[in-house]
C-alpha cells in the first residue's frame, strides 16, 4: 500500500532501483537517435524517462529533463482569439528555451564538465536567441527638412593675355527625421541565431552528449503540437551532440500536419525521428503468460524491497519468495491478467486487494473485488461524462459478453482510430492484445485485436449459459484468442 503510484513523486535514485526492463526496451531506448516514446497513462513513460537520465548521468553525458506539463502560460496556451497558432506555438518554444537553459546552467555551475566559460557564453547566446522581441503594430513617421542653398558663377574674360575664371557655391541645409512605433512585442525567434547557440552549447559539452527528456508531450494542445514539433525540429534535432526523446500518448498526439505547399509542419516519424517505441506494445505479452509474471514478480519486489529495506523487516532475497509470502496459490497471475500490462494499475489493484486481505495472504476474492472497486472508481469514471464513449462501452459489452461469449474482438484499424474507441482505449477501457491482423481473404484490410478490461467482467453480475462459464472458473476470464475475421465487429451496424 506503500509503494508510490506515480514517478513524479519519487525521487530519481530510487526510480532507477525500481526500474523493470521489458524485453530490449532498455537497450532501445538508450539508443542516441531521436525517438518518440508512446504509452498510454500508467504505462511507465515518466519512470522510464527518469531511468534514462539517472543511466546517461553515469555515463557521463548530460540529461535534460522537462516536463511539458509546467511550461507555458495562460496566454500560450489556452486559446486565444487575439493570438494565431504560430503566436502560441512561439511562446512555448520560448518557455520549452528558458527551462532548458535554467537546467544547463544548473549543470555549468554544478558540474565540472566540458569547457564551462564557453558553455556559459554559449548560455548567454540561447537566452538572447530565445528572448528576441519585435514590435507589431502601426508606425508613425515623420520626416522634417530644412535649409538654404545659394549658388553663384561668374566668368570674367579680358582681351590681355591673363584669362580670369571665377565661380562660387554655398549650400546648408538641415534636416530631421522621428518614427514612433506603437504596438504589442511579440517573441521573435530567428533559428540561425538559436541554431548557432546550440552548436555551441554541444560544442562546450563535448565529448559529453546532450540528452534533452521532454514528458508530457500530450499536455500541449493538439493544434499546437505540430507547430512546436517543427519549431524543435527546425532548431534541436538539427544540432550534433543533441538526442532528444519525446514521451507521448500515441493517440492523443500530432506530431505533423501537411502544410499547403506539398510540405509538412512538425516532426516526421522515421525521418526526423529515427523510430518510436511504444511501451504498449512492450507491455503486450500476448500468451507469454510466464513472461508477463515474471515481470510483475520483479516489480513488485524492487518496490517492496526498496520500501521494507528502510524497515524492521527483512526484505525476502527473491521476486518468488515475495510472491509465495504475499499471494495464496495462483493469486498473483490473476492480478496480473486484471493489470492488463498496465504497471500504475497493477499496483493500485494490488494496493486494494492488501486492504481487503488485512494481514493475511491475498487471495482471489480479493484481487477480483479489488479490480471491480478499482474499475469503478478509476476507468469508468473518467468516461461519466463522455456519453458518446459511453455508449460505444454498453454496445460493445453487449455484443462481445453478451452475445460473443467473448472479451476479445477484431476491428478493422480504420475502425480503430474512430474518437469514441480512442478515448475508451486511453482511458484502458479497451487493450490492444494484437496489431496488423490480415485477413487471407482480404489482403488490403488489417484488423487490430482488442479486449475488453478485466475489471469490466469482474463488475458484471452476470452468469453466461455457455460451457465455459468463464466468470465462475479459476481462470476468471476467456482466453485471449482471435479467430482472424469471424470475430471482426462492424462498426456501422453495432451503431
Amino acid at each position: 500500500m506503500r509503494i508510490p503510484r506515480r514517478a513524479e513523486s519519487t525521487d530519481r535514485s530510487t526510480l532507477a532501483m525500481t526500474f523493470v526492463s521489458a524485453g530490449s526496451f532498455s537497450a532501445m531506448l538508450h539508443s542516441t537517435d531521436h525517438q518518440i516514446l508512446y504509452g498510454r497513462r500508467g504505462t511507465g513513460k515518466t519512470h522510464a524517462l527518469q531511468y534514462l537520465s539517472d543511466l546517461i548521468e553515469h555515463t557521463g553525458d548530460v540529461p535534460v529533463y522537462v516536463d511539458l506539463r509546467t511550461i507555458g502560460s495562460a496566454e500560450g496556451i489556452y486559446t486565444d482569439s487575439n493570438l494565431s497558432p504560430a503566436v502560441r506555438g512561439t511562446h512555448l518554444l520560448v518557455d520549452t528555451l528558458e527551462a532548458i537553459q535554467d537546467e544547463l546552467l544548473s549543470v555549468a555551475f554544478g558540474c565540472e564538465i566540458g569547457d564551462q566559460d564557453a558553455l556559459l557564453l554559449a548560455l548567454e547566446a540561447l537566452a538572447e536567441a530565445a528572448s528576441a522581441v519585435k514590435v507589431v503594430g502601426e508606425v508613425e513617421q515623420e520626416t522634417t527638412v530644412n535649409g538654404l542653398v545659394e549658388s553663384s558663377a561668374g566668368l570674367e574674360l579680358t582681351v590681355s593675355p591673363t584669362v580670369k575664371v571665377s565661380a562660387s557655391r554655398r549650400k546648408s541645409a538641415s534636416a530631421q527625421s522621428r518614427s514612433r512605433r506603437s504596438g504589442i512585442e511579440r517573441h521573435h525567434v530567428v533559428f540561425g541565431p538559436l541554431s548557432r547557440a546550440l552548436r555551441a552549447i554541444a560544442n562546450a559539452l563535448r565529448p559529453a552528449r546532450l540528452w534533452l527528456l521532454l514528458d508530457e508531450w500530450s499536455s500541449v494542445p493538439l493544434d499546437l503540437q505540430p507547430l512546436l514539433a517543427d519549431l524543435l525540429r527546425r532548431s534541436v534535432l538539427p544540432t550534433p551532440g543533441i538526442t532528444v526523446k519525446i514521451a507521448a500518448i500515441e493517440r492523443r498526439s500530432r506530431f505533423s500536419q501537411p502544410s499547403l505547399h506539398g510540405d509538412y509542419i512538425g516532426i516526421e516519424i522515421g525521418a526526423d525521428a529515427a523510430s518510436a517505441v511504444s511501451l504498449d506494445d512492450h507491455m503486450i505479452f500476448d500468451n507469454a503468460r510466464s513472461s508477463a509474471q515474471e515481470f510483475f514478480g520483479q516489480l513488485f519486489y524492487n518496490h517492496a524491497s526498496a520500501r521494507l529495506s528502510t524497515m524492521i523487516y527483512q526484505p525476502p532475497p527473491d521476486p518468488e519468495s515475495f510472491i509465495e509470502a504475499t499471494f495464496q496459490r495462483n493469486t498473483f497471475p490473476e492480478l496480473v491478467r486484471a493489470a492488463e500490462g498496465v504497471p500504475r494499475d497493477a499496483i493500485n489493484i494490488a494496493a486494494l486487494a492488501a486492504q481487503h486481505a488485512r494481514d493475511e495472504l491475498i487471495d482471489l476474492s480479493d484481487v477480483r473485488r479489488a479490480a471491480r472497486d478499482w474499475y469503478l472508481r478509476d476507468k469508468q469514471s473518467v468516461i461519466n461524462t463522455n456519453e458518446p464513449a459511453r455508449q460505444m462501452l454498453r454496445l460493445l459489452i453487449d455484443e462481445v459478453v453478451g452475445r460473443r461469449r467473448s472479451r476479445t474482438f477484431l476491428l478493422d484499424q480504420l475502425d480503430a482510430r474512430q474518437e469514441t474507441i480512442d478515448d475508451l482505449y486511453d482511458a484502458r477501457l479497451l487493450h490492444v492484445l494484437r496489431r496488423g491482423i490480415a485477413d487471407p481473404k482480404s489482403p488490403g484490410t488489417l484488423y487490430d485485436g482488442f479486449a475488453i478490461d478485466y475489471g469490466c467482467y469482474v463488475n458484471l453480475n452476470f452468469k453466461p449459459r455457455d460451457r465455459g462459464g468463464w466468470l465462475n472458473s479459476p481462470k476468471g476470464v476467456p482466453p485471449d484468442e482471435f479467430s482472424r475475421v469471424k470475430e471482426a465487429i462492424d462498426m456501422a451496424k453495432l451503431e
